[in-house]
């Protein structure tokens, strides 16, 4: 079969699956023949695929259809132009949460922390590394602890700061959010210029509506917000005072419905000059605020 019969084939075997079939099936394809670049599927159309080939890609197909996500598939995900890998037990980086990344880039270029010769940052939630290693990768003077529960997360948040070559700027630390700062002695002093989450934020009862690839493939601990999703918004933001300098940031990554409502627990404990991001589909998707 040439990669446009296989592009055709395998797109209508998942179109009743996906929101996507065509993308999932170029996106396998690429990893069965080793590219990354999909132009090389659209220049070589008409070429033949070697049998064994085929047949891997079929097992692919294969897991796609009973709803496991490309991403666990083929083992990565590109975030913020870096590639992560991912495997079942951490949740999948999203184009949303580029926007708070890129928030708290731009806010270390601002002339008070550029002049910084360490920005100290923690994320709680360490997830797959994807907002620790692109903190790490894009802000120079940045250094970071990333706490997780998980221990499957803290190994995967390793594994892929070396591979993207930062992990000397980043401790990555086991924590229940911050029970680590009063376990660990060299924690016990240290407080942070920004405190970064993209926490759990998905209320209870709504789990199970979700789709397939999310509720039965992804890491319940890390959709789990508690029965109005708020949770850990509350214990983050009210346990930060005693880590975060003065002056310093706390930023999140919010539920499409969940702004105002993080924006009013910040502002109750005495953050101030609390902002609202919008993502690339008009939704407010980041809250930020200062601890003056």
């Amino acid at each position: 079969m040439t990669i446009r019969e296989i592009i055709l084939k395998f797109t209508n075997e998942l179109s009743d699956i996906s929101d996507t079939p065509r993308l999932d099936v170029e996106v396998m394809l690429m990893n069965v023949l080793g590219k990354v670049d999909k132009l090389y599927l659209h220049m070589n159309l008409n070429k033949e695929i070697e049998k064994e080939l085929l047949e891997k890609l079929q097992k692919m197909v294969n897991e796609r259809k009973l709803g496991r996500p490309v991403a666990y598939i083929v083992g990565n995900r590109e975030f913020m132009g870096l590639d992560f890998y991912v495997q079942e037990g951490v949740l999948i980086p999203r184009p949303d949460t580029e926007i708070l990344v890129e928030e708290i880039i731009n806010i270390c270029v601002e002339e008070e922390y550029r002049k910084k010769e360490r920005i100290e940052i923690l994320d709680i939630g360490t997830g797959s590394g994807a907002i620790t290693v692109s903190l790490a990768h894009y802000i120079k003077n940045g250094f970071l602890k990333s706490f997780d529960i998980s221990d499957i997360a803290l190994k995967i948040g390793k594994k892929n700061a070396i591979d993207n070559s930062v992990e000397d700027k980043i401790e990555f630390i086991k924590s229940d959010v911050f029970s680590a700062m009063e376990e660990k002695d060299s924690l016990k002093e240290l407080k942070f210029d920004i405190i970064v989450s993209n926490p759990p934020y998905i209320k209870k009862d709504v789990i199970p509506t979700l789709h397939t690839q999310v509720k039965d493939f992804e890491p319940y601990n890390a959709l789990e917000g508690g029965v109005d999703g708020l949770d850990f918004y509350r214990k983050i933001t009210e346990e930060s005072s005693k880590y975060i300098k003065k002056g310093g940031v706390l930023a999140y990554e919010v539920g499409h419905d969940q702004a105002e409502d993080v924006y009013n627990i910040m502002n109750n404990n005495g953050f101030e000059k609390i902002y609202i991001k919008k993502d690339l589909a008009g939704i407010d998707r980041v809250v930020i605020g200062l601890k003056l």
